[in-house]
């Protein structure tokens, strides 16, 4: 956690004109320093907090304009995954063991909706993100969630993310940013 301090500072300028020997106007200028306070740190903290999410919570996402209406859901997460182990994951793909998260998605009412892991990924407090490898098939966790799928309303997806991560290091949270929508975020907590 991150202890902020603020510092404002309101810079006023005010041309004054005062009779002077000279005749010419003074100009002064006028310095205000607020400092914020641990009080109003915790606070903004707590407000941005609120839209984050705990693990198994739900959220609805209405989109009227577009005849959407969607259940989110972020069931669990493991780190590292305690089933049936993928192979270690590659050099390129960052980390060095496998995470999953399990994960529903529900149309329930409107048009179809198509779902994928891609809008998946995971934030770390140091500003990291790991997003999803695109590897499914093989010895990936089971059940998986969908790569591309189309649900009908009053149908649902679900099923398991993996995502290679470093071992030595949790997540601050797991993401959903649809394209062109809003990111919805679950606090992931160590274990």
């Amino acid at each position: 956690m991150y202890t902020r301090r603020a510092t404002f500072a309101a810079v006023l300028l005010g041309a004054l004109t005062a009779c002077g020997s000279s005749g010419e106007p003074e100009t002064i200028t006028v310095t205000e320093t607020v400092t914020a306070t641990p009080e109003a740190d915790t606070q903004a903290k707590a407000a941005a907090d609120d839209d984050v999410l705990k693990i198994g919570s739900k959220k609805d996402i209405v989109e009227e304009e577009n005849d959407l209406h969607i259940s989110v859901q972020a069931v669990e997460y493991q780190q590292p995954y305690k089933g049936p182990q993928p192979g270690a994951p590659e050099d390129f793909q960052g980390g060095d063991v496998w995470a999953a998260a399990e994960v529903k998605i529900c149309n329930v009412a409107g048009a179809d909706v198509g779902v994928s892991q891609f809008p998946w990924s995971l934030a770390y407090e140091d500003g990291t993100v790991i997003d999803v490898t695109g590897s499914s098939g093989g010895d990936m966790p089971k059940p998986e969630f969908p790569m591309d799928k189309t649900l009908k309303p009053d149908r649902c997806a679900a099923g398991l993310i993996a995502f290679p991560v470093p071992g030595d290091k949790t997540p601050e949270y797991l993401v959903y940013e649809p394209e062109g929508g809003d990111p919805t975020e679950w606090a992931i907590t160590q274990s």
